[in-house]
């Protein structure tokens, strides 16, 4: 009898899954087109994407044409060595990345997140212990009423089980936006503008902590919130990112 009716109930759950795929098909990320499942883009798309990985800086993630060495650092890190350990993102900044990144951000379309930590979890660090978000300040997190870097890092803790928290940094005031600014006028910005509660520093000891993102362009909120990380015990710090910025005219990434 009961067998009977788990298998009732999953024939039942089977078809109000069907009805609802029906009315609501899945949807590309990048162009809203009709796909196969969830989180999946379409062919035109995934052809658009531009994969990252090594060779790369080590410093910052930009993509080297020949291997010069995993330790590489490009020209900018070399005259300016980053606060963190390096940098990884997924993919490169360009129309698809930058439509999954904006409509993450703000077209409330949150389950993106996990559609950017699929892509994420391929270059997570081998050594992470611990995945801590970018914070929002209080006023943008209640106007927006989410914080999109919090929603990657859970999607990407429920991939690895590595935990995800939100509460060890927080923006100490309201910064300006940062689209339009140049490296050293963004860094200015956030200078100051990130803390570590006293009582939290426990948590970071002797850790690995990854710094989840949704776009690297400058690095300037990466160092920034890196520096204080390393200041409450973190051993390293690395930071993961959906989307890295290649070309330095894309300047509608950041917040």
């Amino acid at each position: 009898m009961r067998a009977s009716l788990a298998r009732d109930k999953r024939r039942v759950h089977a078809a109000i899954a069907s009805l609802v795929s029906l009315a609501l098909p899945p949807r590309c990320p990048g162009c809203s087109a009709v796909v196969e499942a969830d989180h999946r883009f379409c062919a035109a798309c995934w052809g658009a994407l531009v994969f990252l990985g090594p060779p790369w800086c080590a410093g910052c993630a930009l993509p080297f044409e020949h291997d010069r060495g995993p330790e590489a650092l490009c020209g900018r890190c070399l005259a300016e060595r980053p606060e963190h350990d390096g940098a990884r993102a997924a993919v490169a900044y360009g129309p698809v990345a930058r439509a999954v990144a904006l409509r993450l951000k703000y077209g409330r379309r949150t389950a993106f997140a996990e559609t950017a930590a699929r892509l994420m979890h391929r270059v997570m660090p081998e050594d992470a212990d611990l995945l801590v978000s970018v914070p929002l300040h209080r006023w943008r997190l209640w106007t927006r009423g989410y914080n999109q870097a919090a929603l990657i890092a859970d999607a990407l803790g429920r991939m690895s089980g590595i935990p995800a928290r939100h509460d060890l940094l927080h923006r100490t005031r309201a910064t300006p936006s940062l689209r339009g600014l140049g490296g050293r006028a963004r860094t200015k910005a956030v200078r100051g503008a990130f803390a570590f509660g006293p009582d939290r520093k426990s948590v970071l000891a002797g850790r690995s902590v990854v710094l989840v993102d949704d776009v690297f362009t400058t690095g300037a909120t990466a160092s920034a919130c890196a520096k204080v990380l390393r200041r409450a015990g973190a051993a390293r710090v690395t930071i993961l990112c959906w989307a890295r910025v290649i070309d330095d005219t894309d300047d509608d990434a950041s917040d």
